[in-house]
């Protein structure tokens, strides 16, 4: 887990945000008090280190943009935690893709047995 924590000045945070192209409007009101940024590659990864510590009553999560979406208040920090990772993301299509092969491969282990089975029984009657 990569995150980078930097503790920011309100003001500046907000000037910042005004000088890009994408509108980050939302997160203006909760520009109050203590404010820190966490930067990560894996989009669940800050939510999972706050809910960590949230015995503690900090950090708590004021807000996040995440995949152009913003989670703003401390009770959206479940939604963050769900979020899948892209790691996670491709382990779980990699996992549907395997799934018929697997029943395929699995259907005909079985069919064989069964074919054995009908095949020794009706060997061994003959007898």
């Amino acid at each position: 887990m990569d995150i980078k924590l930097v503790v920011v000045k309100n003001t500046l945070l907000q000037k910042a945000f005004e000088s890009v192209e994408r509108n980050y409007e939302e997160l203006y009101p909760i520009l109050k008090g203590n404010t820190a940024i966490m930067f990560s590659n894996s989009a669940n990864a800050p939510a999972k280190l706050i809910d960590k510590f949230k015995a503690d009553k900090v950090p708590t999560l004021k807000g996040a943009y995440v995949q152009e979406s913003f989670f703003i208040g401390a009770e959206t920090l479940k939604e963050l935690i769900n979020i899948k990772s892209k790691t996670e993301l491709i382990g779980d299509v990699i996992a549907l893709l395997q799934s018929p092969a697997k029943n395929v491969i699995s259907a005909l282990q079985s069919g064989g047995t069964t074919i054995h089975g009908v095949l020794k029984t009706l060997s061994e009657r003959e007898q």
